[in-house]
């Protein structure tokens, strides 16, 4: 960031320290969303030129790829890349895609990419995010995802948007359950077509919404670091993974932002097993559910699935 900010005259603090402070999560930080989204406000700024677009997507995979990922699913919210200089959103769409695909063949990481959109931003531009996104599965975009502050804006107004992404050939994941209650869950489920739910740990709080979330086999992406950072609960030992578990839910492991959280994907799995207690296999079982719930076509998704079995001694 500090070399961006030579290269495009950003005003950033002289310290390195304070500048992480801006965009990183600290521990003497107070663990709430307004602090956990203030970060990414900062990070808005530095999208200055198609290089820079170009070379944080290509350093996002080749951590992933530093990870032993095997297969990387990467979020990126278009409108948020283009505000800095005002950069058209096909154009930022294309930068990503490249950007995403020279580093794959690079760093020999499998990447597809999710095209995300904001509850507080409009519905108008949400459609065009969406039809961009639809224009370009050919190129490995595969997904669609609803995003942001659902405690203060609620997911109506997208519904149409999202079901004709999905008739589109879209896969859809939706991020409700965090922030707000259980009833986002189902709403993400059974109005706008979701395959996946962005963390949606407060399910746990409708015992008729677990029972929908497994009758559609709605498979949950749980960031339980980013969940204590962003005040969802007040502690790591609090997190309701192993409840989740235990009512039978498909639940994965993620990162949610590896950079603003200041973790890895193995910082995760050791975070669950050694602080949460999750036995091993079942961690292993959960990586399977992840390539089984990725929104890879079939052939693709049998291929990484059997070598992620063999990998892992299943």
């Amino acid at each position: 960031m500090l070399d961006i900010a030579r290269q495009h005259g950003v005003t950033v603090p002289v310290s390195m320290f304070n500048l992480s402070g801006l965009v990183q999560v600290q521990d003497q930080d107070p663990m709430t969303f307004t602090n956990f989204l203030d970060k990414f406000k900062t990070l808005r700024l530095f999208y200055k030129s198609p290089d820079v677009i170009h070379r944080v997507t290509a350093e996002a995979v080749e951590d992933a790829a530093k990870d032993n990922i095997r297969y990387l699913e990467l979020r990126f919210t278009p409108v948020a890349l283009s505000r800095a200089e005002g950069f058209p959103l096909h154009d930022v769409m294309n930068w990503v895609i490249t950007g995403a695909q020279d580093a794959a063949k690079k760093f020999g990481i499998q990447v597809g990419l999710i095209a995300s959109v904001n509850r507080h931003e409009s519905p108008e531009l949400a459609e065009q995010v969406a039809w961009l996104a639809v224009e370009h599965v050919k190129h490995g975009l595969l997904g669609l995802d609803l995003a942001g502050n659902e405690a203060e804006f609620p997911s109506a107004a997208f519904r149409g948007i999202f079901k004709e992404a999905k008739q589109s050939g879209l896969h859809v994941t939706i991020h409700a359950g965090e922030w707000g209650p259980a009833e986002n869950v189902r709403d993400a489920i059974e109005h706008l077509s979701a395959e996946r739910i962005g963390h949606g740990v407060r399910v746990m709080e409708d015992e008729n919404v677990v029972a929908l979330a497994k009758e559609r086999g709605a498979v949950f992406e749980v960031c339980v670091t980013s969940n204590y950072q962003s005040g969802v609960v007040n502690s790591l030992n609090e997190h309701p993974l192993p409840r989740m578990i235990e009512a039978g839910l498909k639940v994965t492991v993620n990162t949610d932002d590896p950079s603003v959280s200041r973790i890895t994907l193995a910082h995760e799995y050791q975070r669950v097993c050694e602080d949460l207690n999750i036995p091993m296999d079942t961690l292993k079982r959960s990586i399977l559910d992840a390539a089984q719930a990725s929104f890879l076509n079939d052939m693709e998704k049998e291929k990484l699935v059997a070598s992620l079995k063999k990998e892992l001694k299943l």
